[in-house]
Parts: C-alpha cells; structure tokens; sequence
C-alpha cells in the first residue's frame, strides 16, 4: 500500500465502493455517494479513485468509450482483467508468465520501479452463444 493519508474523502469512497459489487464509473460512485447523504464533490472523488488506484485498492478497467470504471480490489495481489466487451463480465486473471517476462525486459534495458497495466478484452461464452 501507499503512504497515501486516510482522509475522511478517502474512507467515504472507500465505503461507498464497499457497498456495490461490479464496476462503477466515478460520477456513479458520486451519485450513491451523495444519495447516501454524503458532501464530497465530483472532483475529490475523480482524486481518490485515482489514488486508491495508484496504491493498488482498486482495481481499474476501461469501457471501449475510454470511461475507467472502478471496484474495490477482489484479489490482493498484482492481476489483471479479462472483460466481456458485449456484456460486462469480468474474470480476475492470474498472469505469472507475464510477470516474469515484464521483469525481463525492464532488466535487459536498465529500467527499475516497473508498473505495467493489461486489459484484454474479448465475447465471453454466455454472449457467443446469444
């Protein structure tokens, strides 16, 4: 985790991601946010996403508009998405493979402190079968 400071802003959207299961884009985290009588603006809640995405709290996909939706982290460990662009499903993966080569290449050019972000994206089988 980071040494990000646990602000009040940053409990409320930590709680309000507790509250919801699936992705939730950061303008629905602020609506059930302030439906649930919360004062935390638009833009506070844009910096916490972020934040808590960087301290890897939560877990981040992109729509095929670019919209990053977010969750609060199912696994605690490094992984990446395989998502259903016709439905929304999500599938946790586990890449070890993809580690270890990401680790390879930023040693063979010199490069510390890797991050790497995946998203695969793809027709799940329940939507080949519609």
């Amino acid at each position: 985790m980071g040494s990000t400071r646990n602000t009040a802003q940053r409990r409320e959207v930590i709680a309000a991601l507790g509250r919801v299961q699936g992705f939730l884009s950061a303008q629905e985290l602020h609506a059930l946010i302030v439906r649930s009588g919360g004062r935390i603006s638009l833009a506070t809640v844009y910096t916490q996403l972020k934040r808590l995405a960087d301290d890897h709290e939560v877990d981040v996909i992109m729509t095929n508009r670019g919209e990053s939706l977010f969750r609060r982290c199912v696994v605690e460990s490094h992984h990446h998405h395989l998502a259903c662009s016709a439905c929304g499903a999500i599938v946790e993966v586990d890449t070890p493979e993809l580690e270890l080569w990401s680790r390879d290449i930023a040693a063979r050019y010199g490069y510390r402190d890797l991050r790497h972000v995946l998203e695969l994206s793809g027709v799940c089988p329940a939507c080949q079968s519609n």
